[in-house]
């Protein structure tokens, strides 16, 4: 009776191994791009974050020290879904900062006064502009339906940031360098 009891639990548990296995085989797995997109995404996130903090802390301007904390506040937001919906996918992101904006924080730390602000203002309209490019294509040509709707949700807010970091490039008196 033992034995039996035993054998059926093994075979219990096996087939329930067995069916997880192909669930998860079955389950579609998000392609190599949208995969670079999550990774992409989650460092550029935590640079605007970074950015951000300086530019609040630093910012001779106070629109601009109001928009540094904005990119805090909407990017911390943005990178703790994304770091969810990476999760749920079983793909590993980044949790630091990338080189080159490792470098532009720094040399953003030694600046001071207005120049601080043009420089910051002239990096967020470009950042702005390849994010907003990169989320749009994700939005309308990605596969994955989670990391499609990511992308669609945060749009409009990258957007929005553009927008809003034309303006105050403009009202820096950097358009120019600024595009």
């Amino acid at each position: 009776m033992k034995r039996a009891r035993v054998y059926a639990v093994l075979v219990a548990v096996s087939v329930g191994w067995w069916l997880t296995g192909a669930v998860v085989a079955q389950a579609p797995k998000a392609s190599d791009t949208e995969q670079q997109f999550l990774r992409q995404a989650a460092s550029d996130g935590l640079a605007e974050v970074q950015l951000g903090t300086i530019a609040a802390r630093q910012a001779a301007s106070p629109e601009v020290q109001r928009f540094g904390q904005r990119m805090v506040t909407d990017h911390t937001k943005a990178n703790q879904e994304l770091m969810a919906l990476a999760q749920s996918k079983h793909i590993s992101i980044p949790k630091d900062i990338d080189k080159e904006h490792q470098q532009t924080a720094e040399a953003l730390a030694k600046q001071e006064g207005a120049s601080f602000d043009r420089e910051y203002m002239r990096h967020m309209v470009t950042d702005h502009e390849k994010a907003g490019q990169l989320f749009s294509r994700v939005a309308q040509e990605g596969k994955d339906a989670d990391i499609k709707a990511f992308a669609s949700k945060t749009l409009p807010t990258l957007q929005e940031h553009l927008q809003m970091a034309r303006q105050l490039t403009q009202q820096q008196g950097g358009m120019s360098q600024a595009h």
